[in-house]
């Protein structure tokens, strides 16, 4: 059964760090693009980031370059996103997801996690 499991969420202030968790099982993690999405109240899923199944590139949506980083462990069968400087307009629920594509958009992904939520406090 494919599987997708975020955790790592929570309650931060302005200015701090999390390190959100995906675990992957059901399916092959290291031959698989993956992305993170979030989606805020009354708001449409969108795009955080992306890497390749080999982790050697990364692809970010422009305004969080810099405060975002993703990174995998194929060995884990797990992936990362680390965010710094965190901002209270980045309170949302995070999303794993993967593709056999690397993409930009919500269509381009078939496995999906639940979300683990992250609030930032001002």
């Amino acid at each position: 059964q494919v599987r997708l499991v975020e955790s790592g969420g929570g309650l931060v202030q302005a200015g701090g760090s999390l390190r959100l968790s995906c675990a992957a099982s059901g399916f092959t993690f290291s031959r698989t693009h993956m992305g993170w999405f979030r989606q805020a109240p009354g708001k449409e899923r969108e795009f955080v980031g992306a890497i390749t199944w080999s982790g050697g590139s990364t692809y970010y949506r422009e305004f969080l370059k810099g405060r975002f980083t993703i990174s995998r462990d194929n060995a884990k069968n797990t992936l990362y996103l680390q965010m710094n400087s965190l901002k209270p307009e980045d309170t949302a629920i995070y999303y794993c997801a993967a593709s056999y594509e690397l993409g930009r958009e919500v269509a381009d992904y078939y496995y999906w996690g639940q979300g683990t939520h992250v609030t930032v406090s001002s």
